[in-house]
């Protein structure tokens, strides 16, 4: 079971206008290879269940997602945050503004958030 980030955001124009199409540079933790392009976006699960009902299966399940855009510049990273939100907002919550900052060996910008995603299956 996965939220639908990808999808939610590979079809928005605003968000592939940022990170593109071929392919859209939105990988979950971890799927990114080596060749970096900027800016580029990474998610993950970090919390979630489905509810709990002792007579029949859940009809739904919970995600919180952190959402880490990594760019050349804050600006970069700060544009595509934007976009996004824009586009997460429709179908899910944005709960959390994470950190901002630089990496000190690579020295790209990251802008991070969380994202609570309700999916029925």
């Amino acid at each position: 079971m996965i939220a639908p980030i990808f999808p939610v955001c590979a079809a928005n124009a605003a968000v592939t206008a940022l990170i593109g199409t071929s392919p859209v540079r939105l990988y979950p933790f971890g799927e990114h290879d080596d060749s970096v392009v900027y800016p580029y976006v990474v998610w993950q699960n970090i919390d979630g269940s489905p509810p709990m009902y002792l007579d029949t299966v859940p009809d739904f399940d919970e995600y919180k997602l952190q959402v880490d855009i990594y760019g050349n510049t804050a600006s970069e990273a700060a544009a595509v945050a934007l976009a996004l939100r824009n586009a997460i907002q429709t179908h899910a919550y944005i709960t959390r503004w994470g950190s901002q900052g630089r990496d000190p060996e690579t020295k790209s910008y990251r802008y991070s958030f969380d994202v609570d995603w309700i999916v029925k299956p």
